[in-house]
């Protein structure tokens, strides 16, 4: 298979689907790489590392949409891509739909696969390749939550772990899966006092066996968040529902509740966000406030460290884009779960319940529309 990797084109986004030694691997696998050139510079990966393990540097993404059976990218098509993906080409990228009703469309207009790193899902209900980056973000948020408490940043001028003598900040945490327990470490890490919120008491019981003392577990329903919010120095969206729109939880009413120049960090946005006057930001202009409150909604943070994140993602992503170039997109689908769970759309129709219900769309099972 002849597979492309793109330069990212979203804004400030540094990251890039695949590392030299994903190229070398898939060399082994007698597949044709082409990476656009300059793709890997901002993660660390000059353009002679890829041609050195057998890739093809090639110019502009015009000819990677051109030649490539499958195109990897880290973020969602930009509106001007649209025009250069082709009908039966597999694009293998985080995609989001649910958020974005005109991609969505845009999408279905070019009869490609498209398969989403994010609703890739195993057996147990895990997002192997959303993961890696949920941990990056989760601990993201608590160091730009405690960079906007700065009063000069414009926030309230707490420091989050306190000092001898000095109460510590607070942190309220909105869920309690990857990008949850992962700012809750970090928060504990530094001193804070954290409280972390869930709806399944499973999973709280198992939070609260591996998690520090200074991390008190609750079960989440709008009069907890409401009774927290007004203790809260940062508050943390971390709830996810694969595919779908993220639920609004923190109305803008339940804003006035807060401090004035507490933060809001959304890890969320990408599915929509999870707080009402969310909306998306981006790491050159990170920040707005609404009735006082400080809002951080960049809607890629682990592109900020990409030298990390690259490499966290490829190690995730590898193994299906592997699959996928060895058995062809239908074939893997017929053979792995996983993969089939990942493709949104396919041949011009929508194949994942959660983008067709954001948009009342009909959802057509990916089984129906393979040769």
């Amino acid at each position: 298979m002849i597979v492309g990797v793109l330069k990212e084109i979203k804004e400030e986004e540094n990251r890039v689907a695949m590392t030299p030694a994903g190229v070398e691997i898939m060399r082994h696998h007698n597949h044709t790489v082409l990476v656009e050139r300059g793709a890997g510079v901002s993660s660390g990966f000059l353009d002679h590392a890829y041609r050195k393990e057998g890739a093809e540097i090639v110019d502009g993404p015009a000819a990677i949409y051109a030649r490539a059976e499958m195109v990897l990218h880290v973020k969602e098509p930009q509106p001007s891509e649209y025009g250069l993906v082709r009908e039966g080409q597999v694009l293998f990228t985080y995609l989001h739909l649910a958020a974005s009703e005109e991609l969505t469309r845009a999408l279905i207009r070019t009869k490609a696969v498209c398969i989403a790193y994010e609703t890739i899902q195993k057996a147990d209900g895990s997002l192997p390749l959303l993961t890696p980056m949920s941990e990056v973000a989760g601990r993201m948020a608590i160091q730009q939550g405690a960079k906007y408490l700065e009063m000069a940043q414009g926030g309230l001028g707490v420091l989050l772990g306190g000092v001898p003598g000095v109460n510590p900040g607070t942190v309220l945490i909105i869920g309690g899966g990857t990008v949850g327990i992962n700012a809750a470490k970090t928060a504990c890490g530094l001193g804070a006092k954290v409280y972390l919120l869930d709806t399944n008491l499973d999973r709280l019981r198992y939070l609260s066996d591996v998690m520090p003392r200074n991390c008190f577990l609750l079960m989440s329903n709008p009069a907890t968040i409401r009774r927290y919010l007004a203790e809260a120095d940062v508050v943390v969206g971390a709830v996810l529902i694969p595919g779908a729109k993220a639920p609004k939880l923190v109305t803008r009413d339940m804003l006035r509740l807060m401090k004035r120049g507490a933060v809001l960090v959304d890890v969320a946005i990408d599915q929509g966000g999870c707080f009402e006057t969310s909306r998306p930001t981006t790491h050159r202009e990170p920040t707005y406030e609404v009735e006082g409150i400080v809002h951080y909604c960049v809607a890629n943070m682990p592109g900020a460290v990409p030298k990390t994140s690259t490499n966290a993602l490829t190690n995730a992503t590898l193994p299906y884009a592997l699959e996928i170039a060895d058995k062809g997109w239908q074939r893997a689908v017929r053979e792995n779960p996983e993969v089939r769970a990942g493709v949104n759309i396919a041949k011009g129709v929508v194949t994942c319940p959660g983008v067709a219900e954001a948009f009342s769309m009909t959802c057509t099972p990916v089984e129906q529309v393979m040769d």
